[in-house]
C-alpha cells in the first residue's frame, strides 16, 4: 500500500504548501489553499500500455531529420482557420468557454460531420442517450462516430488502446479522475494527472485529442495554470448567449498563428459557419440616424466591417455614466478625455453609452476613429453618411495614427459598396490610391474629421 500524503494546493496558481496558508505567496490571492490527499504508485508513474523505452541523446539542430506532417482537415473551415490549417497528429487541444455557449455542440458537430474519420466522443457529463438526442438534431453523417460515457482515466486509456480512433474528444477534463490520486474529480491534482496521462497517450500514438474545459468566474480556464502550458493549443469560445453569434479565438497555438478567429451563428440545428461576417454585423437601416459609424477592423488575417453605436445624453443624475458593450471601457474613457482636452468638446457632464453591434468584442485599436465619430455624431445629433467608414487609431494628442494591413481594410470596404473611408495620412506611404475605386480621405487630426463630417 502506497503511503498517503497530504498537501495543500492553491486553486488559483496551483502552488503547493505543506500546511494551510491564508494568502498565497505566489499569486497573492486569499483563501485559495485547499487540502488534497495524494497517493503515488510504487513504480513511479502510470503507463498506457504502449510506452517503449528508448535512449535519448543530444543531436545538433542542423542534423535533426524533419518530415512534413499531414494535418487532418476537419469539415469545419472556421475551426481549420483557427488551428492554422487543421489538426496536427498527436496534438492536445484545450477548448474553453462559458456554460451553454456551445463548446460540446461544436465538437460533437465536427465528429458527426467528418465522414470516414473514426472519432471517439467521451463524455463525463452526459449519458449516451442524451448525446444521441443532440446528435439527431444536428444530423449524423459520420457512421464511425462512437460515444463513451466514462470518467475514470485508466478505463478511458484502455478503450482508446482498443478503439484505435483517429480523433478523440473528451467532455470535460474537470470530470475525469485517476485511481492513482485520491482527491476528488476537478481538483488540481486530478486535472494535472489526468491531463498528463492523456498527453502521454496522444504523443505516443499520434492521436489528436480535444479537451473541453470549464471556466471560472474570472473567465479563465478552471484548474491549474500548468494545464494551459501542457497542451499544444488553447481555444476560447466566446459570445453572448443572448446573441446568435459566437467567436472562436486561439489563445495559444504551437502549430499556427494565435490571431485568427472563427465566427459561428447558433441555430436550432447546431452552429453554422459565417464566411462573410461583415454583412451580418452591419444592421439594415431604412433611415440615417445619429450615433452610428462603421469601422473597418481586422481579426487575424480577416477584415471585418462592424457597426459602432453610441448614445450621448445629458446626465440625469449627478455623476455621468460611462458604459461600453464589446469595447474596452478604459479606452472609451481615454478617447472621451482626448475629445475634452484636445478638441474642446464638453462631454464631462454627459452620459455616454457605446455598443458594438452583433454582440461581439473587438480589441482592434483601428476602430478608435469610428468610436470617436459615433460619439460626436450622437452629441451633435447629426447622422454620418451610411456609405462612409473609418479605419484609424486615435492618439492622446488627438492625432490620427496609422494602422496595419490598410490595403485589406480598404478593399473590404470597397467590396461592400462603401463610397469613402477615413484613414490616417501616415498610411498613404506605400499605398497606391489608384488601385482602389473607393474615395480615400487621409486625415491627421480629429478636427479635420469633424470638419469633413459635420462641416
Amino acid at each position: 500500500m502506497a503511503k498517503l500524503k497530504k498537501a495543500y494546493f492553491c486553486q488559483n496558481c496551483s502552488a503547493q504548501a505543506s500546511k494551510w496558508i491564508g494568502k498565497c505567496p505566489s499569486c497573492n490571492e486569499w483563501n485559495t489553499y485547499v487540502e488534497e490527499i495524494i497517493q503515488k504508485e510504487s513504480n513511479g508513474s502510470a503507463t498506457t500500455g504502449t510506452t517503449k523505452k528508448r535512449q535519448s541523446k543530444a543531436v545538433a539542430v542542423q542534423d535533426v531529420v524533419t518530415t512534413n506532417e499531414v494535418r487532418y482537415r476537419t469539415p469545419d473551415n472556421e475551426l481549420n482557420r483557427v488551428l492554422g490549417g487543421g489538426l496536427v497528429p498527436g496534438s492536445l487541444q484545450l477548448f474553453g468557454g462559458e456554460p451553454g455557449i456551445g463548446k460540446s455542440t461544436l465538437l460533437l458537430q465536427m465528429a458527426l460531420k467528418w465522414p470516414g474519420i473514426k472519432v471517439l466522443y467521451i463524455s463525463g457529463e452526459e449519458s449516451e442517450q442524451q448525446i444521441k438526442m443532440r446528435a439527431e438534431r444536428i444530423g449524423i453523417e459520420n457512421q464511425k462516430c462512437y460515444l463513451l460515457a466514462e470518467t475514470n482515466v485508466q478505463n478511458i486509456l484502455q478503450h482508446l488502446g482498443q478503439a484505435e480512433a483517429d480523433v478523440v474528444v473528451i467532455d470535460s477534463i474537470q470530470t475525469l479522475h485517476s485511481s492513482l490520486i485520491e482527491s476528488s474529480a476537478g481538483s488540481i491534482s486530478q486535472i494535472r494527472e489526468c491531463s498528463a496521462q492523456l498527453m502521454r497517450f496522444a504523443k505516443e500514438t499520434g492521436t489528436p485529442i480535444f479537451l473541453i474545459g470549464h471556466i471560472n468566474k474570472e473567465g479563465s480556464i478552471a484548474g491549474p495554470k500548468i494545464l494551459e502550458h501542457m497542451v499544444d493549443v488553447v481555444l476560447q469560445f466566446e459570445g453572448d448567449r443572448n446573441h446568435m453569434y459566437r467567436l472562436l479565438r486561439s489563445a495559444k497555438n504551437r502549430f499556427g498563428p494565435t490571431n485568427e478567429i472563427g465566427i459561428y451563428e447558433m441555430q436550432s440545428s447546431g452552429l453554422r459557419e459565417v464566411e462573410n461576417p461583415s454583412e451580418i454585423l452591419l444592421s439594415n437601416r431604412d433611415e440615417q440616424l445619429s450615433g452610428s459609424a462603421i469601422a473597418s477592423s481586422m481579426e487575424g488575417m480577416r477584415p471585418m466591417l462592424i457597426e459602432i453605436q453610441s448614445l450621448v445624453s445629458s446626465a440625469a443624475y449627478g455623476t455621468p455614466q460611462r458604459s461600453a458593450t464589446g469595447f474596452d471601457l478604459r479606452r472609451l474613457n481615454m478617447l472621451l478625455a482626448v475629445l475634452e482636452k484636445r478638441c474642446g468638446f464638453r462631454l464631462g457632464s454627459k452620459d455616454v453609452f457605446l455598443n458594438i453591434a452583433g454582440g461581439i468584442k473587438v480589441e482592434d485599436p483601428a476602430i478608435d476613429l469610428a468610436v470617436v465619430s459615433a460619439v460626436l455624431s450622437s452629441s451633435e445629433d447629426f447622422p454620418i453618411d451610411s456609405k462612409t467608414c473609418f479605419s484609424a487609431e486615435v492618439g492622446l494628442s488627438g492625432e490620427i495614427r496609422p494602422v496595419n494591413k490598410i490595403e485589406q481594410r480598404i478593399a473590404e470596404a470597397q467590396k461592400l459598396g462603401f463610397d469613402s473611408i477615413f484613414i490616417s495620412k501616415y498610411n498613404l506611404k506605400g499605398l497606391i490610391v489608384a488601385d482602389f475605386k473607393i474615395e480615400i480621405k487621409a486625415v491627421g487630426k480629429i478636427e479635420q474629421v469633424f470638419q469633413q463630417l459635420f462641416g
